[in-house]
This record gives C-alpha cells, structure tokens and sequence, in this order.
C-alpha cells in the first residue's frame, strides 16, 4: 500500500516537474527586435532558438502574408534592379561635361591661332605658339580626371580623337614652315578645304551637342 502510494507520487511530481520546465520554455521573457535603433517587432525564445512574428516578417521584407487552411503563403517581392541604373546607363556626368566643353574652347582657340599663322605666314613655332597647345593639353588632363562614367569614358576618347587630329596637323603645318614650304599660304582656301580643319569644325559642331545633350553617342568625325 505505502509502495503504491510512493510510486503514485514520483509519478506525480514528474508530470508536475515537467509542466513546470515546459511553462517555463514558454514563459522566457520575450525580446524586442530593433533595426536601425527602431523597434521592427518581438522575438519570441524557445529552447534556444529565436523566431518571429510571420507578420512582422512580411512587413520586414515589404512583402505579403496569406493564411490559408492548409498553409501560410509568404510572398516577398523580388529586388528592383532597375532602382539603381548600370553605370553604362547613367549617361554623360555634369562634371564631366563642363570639363569637356572647356576642353573643345582650348582647341578651338589653338585651332585659330594656328589658322593665323598659316594665313600670314607666321612662324609655327615659339613660346605664344607652345601656350595654345598646352592650354588645350592641360584642359584635355581635367576632362579625363572629371571622367566617372562609361558614357563619360566614351566621350573623353573621341575628345582625345579631336585634340590628336588637330596636334597631328600642327606638326605637319610646322614641318612645312621648317621646310619653307608656303602652299597653305599662297591658297586662299587652303584652311577652307583643309580635309583635317573640315573634320574638327564637324566633330567640334558633334561633341558640344552631345555634351550639352548628356547622352553619349559615336561619330565618324571624331575618329
């Protein structure tokens, strides 16, 4: 009798001792969920493991619960790729841009310097002559400097083209003055019908555009 009595209470205490342990799991103070210092929900502790509220979830991730019958659909929506646009699609830089038109002032300034001297005969060579170019050089150096794009990059290599182009023709044209040669100069029109002159003024006329425009876009003229 005191055997079975015995035995019915360890029995008893057990079943208390674990419903006691298993309201105390579920009984362990919850824990606030901050995100970026702000409450964002609670978070609930059982037996070492962390969860949260489904419906918070959802509102986490800007996303939407269901609650069906047989399931719980959570729907989170797929990142927007196109909130931040590929570099190649941000187009020419503003920065870059007053760079470059100051750039093309410099060559044009060092392309009618040039024009000048092939009209009266001028010497090709010296120091006024050696400002024009590295003035235009020196603009060309903050362009590529200002350069942050691809469309930027793009830009700055036909704004390479053009100063290349017109530093070619001033070698030649200080070649021939060296050689005494006066051609360009007896011809009234020689700068007119200059193939290298008729090619610059065209792809100066393209770049101040597109420039201004913020859109990069190719042309013949500046290669």
């Amino acid at each position: 009798m005191n055997r079975r009595l015995t035995l019915h209470r360890v029995v008893l205490l057990g079943i208390v001792f674990s419903l006691a342990t298993l309201l105390f799991a579920q009984g362990a103070p919850d824990k606030q969920l901050l995100i970026d210092g702000k409450t964002a929900g609670t978070v609930l502790q059982v037996k070492g493991h962390s969860y949260v509220d489904i419906e918070t979830l959802a509102k986490l991730t800007n996303g939407s619960v269901a609650f069906e019958p047989n399931q719980i659909v959570l729907t989170i929506p797929a990142s927007d790729s196109s909130a931040t646009p590929p570099q190649s699609a941000q187009g020419i830089s503003k920065d870059f841009a007053t760079a470059a038109i100051a750039a093309l002032a410099e060559m044009r300034e060092w392309k009618g310097a040039l024009a000048t001297m092939v009209t009266f005969g001028l010497a090709a060579s010296g120091t006024w002559a050696q400002t024009y170019h590295d003035r235009a050089e020196t603009s060309l150096a903050q362009a590529s400097v200002a350069a942050s794009t691809n469309s930027d990059r793009g830009a700055l290599q036909l704004l390479t083209n053009q100063y290349t182009n017109l530093a070619k023709w001033a070698g030649e044209f200080a070649a021939e003055r060296q050689a005494l040669n006066g051609a360009r100069t007896m011809d009234p029109n020689a700068l007119r019908k200059d193939p290298v002159l008729v090619k610059f003024s065209n792809c100066d006329t393209f770049l101040n555009s597109m420039l201004v425009s913020g859109v990069f876009a190719d042309n013949s003229s500046c290669h």
